[in-house]
């Protein structure tokens, strides 16, 4: 009696998928044969901060791999609270050694380090998020808190985290964000000669950015005069627009691909497949068969020079000679299909 009983779905954290999950186990029970009985609940395993594992495994980066599960171990890596984690260390020195100002700041930012603090600006670093970006999210944290009461000293407060934070992503994943960086200057070189960047992803699918500059035409009428603004193909490029959007469009592409190449796995294998992003649901009973299946593919996937194979197709509709991939780390990709928390 969900809504004349004691309504105790009410305190969970997911309310209906909780009360669904009980209904399907009282029809199970209820059943002559509960062993028997076909659940047909989805099961979903979701990717642990899914953008940056793309970036780690283009990387072949051995420590940001680990902070997101790239790598098998005892319990699930968080890869929030591990920045959270680099960016107390460096506060709490400032916070003793800094100067008189780096001092004052990190004492008052110190009370207020923790994952939450810095989830915002690590999950939108697979974005290109700026340091604006990251001091807007951290200044919203902190006020939502009702911490440091001074606005003043709140935004500066924000700035030096901001910072701190940026700093813990690159000592983190020092050759991803060697690839993140490499993708914008590519983007950059190709749009600065009025090319707009495209690719294929690895299922083939052709990508185009379509950032262009708008044209605008005034439309005059016997009431009022109005400006249309409206897409040309043959408009100028947008230049930075070009270069920021490139890095996440590029990754998405890469998970859009991983998702697609899973899906058609599973369809052979006779599963039931959905998904949503990073987040990829099949029912109870072959969860362990679609697990299995997303770590090959996403191995298979990255096994191939996808740099190289972007470096060159850039390459072609560029005038200038682009610059070769950065270096990689030495991360064996093979782990992924025993890392229990790559996809949990």
């Amino acid at each position: 009696r969900p809504v004349a009983g004691r309504r105790l779905w009410h305190q969970a954290e997911d309310p209906f998928q909780f009360l669904a999950t009980c209904q399907d186990i009282a029809c199970a029970l209820k059943a002559p044969t509960p062993e028997g009985y076909m659940s047909r609940l989805p099961v979903h395993m979701d990717g642990s901060c899914n953008g940056l594992q793309h970036y780690a495994a283009l990387a072949r980066d051995t420590q940001g791999g680990a902070s997101v599960n790239l790598m098998p171990g005892p319990r699930p890596a968080d890869v929030y609270t591990g920045i959270s984690h680099l960016v107390r260390a460096k506060v709490e020195k400032d916070a003793e050694q800094g100067s008189v100002k780096v001092r004052g700041l990190a004492r008052a930012l110190l009370p207020h380090v923790d994952r939450k603090l810095v989830k915002q600006t690590v999950m939108t670093s697979v974005y290109g998020v700026t340091f604006v970006g990251a001091r807007g999210q951290i200044m919203n944290r902190l006020k939502e808190r009702g911490a440091i009461a001074d606005e003043s000293e709140r935004y500066h407060v924000s700035c030096y985290a901001a910072k701190a934070t940026l700093r813990g992503l690159d000592e983190m994943f020092t050759n991803a964000r060697n690839v993140m960086e490499w993708l914008g200057e590519m983007a950059n070189v190709v749009a600065a000669h009025d090319e707009t960047v495209r690719w294929h992803t690895p299922m083939g699918l052709p990508v185009v950015q379509p950032y262009r500059k708008k044209g605008r035409r005034i439309v005059k009428t016997l009431l009022q005069q109005f400006t249309v603004d409206y897409d040309m193909d043959t408009a100028e490029v947008m230049q930075r627009k070009q270069k920021s959007a490139f890095p996440p469009n590029y990754i998405h592409s890469l998970d859009s691909s991983h998702m697609m190449m899973t899906a058609i796995e599973c369809n052979k294998k006779g599963l039931s497949f959905a998904g949503v992003h990073d987040s990829y649901w099949t029912h109870a009973g072959t969860t362990a068969i679609m697990n299995e299946t997303l770590r090959d593919t996403f191995v298979k996937m990255h096994e191939e020079p996808l740099l190289e194979i972007l470096h060159k197709e850039l390459q072609e509709i560029s005038t200038s000679v682009l610059r070769p991939p950065p270096e990689r780390g030495d991360l064996d990709l093979n782990l992924v299909r025993d890392s229990t928390y790559f996809f949990s």
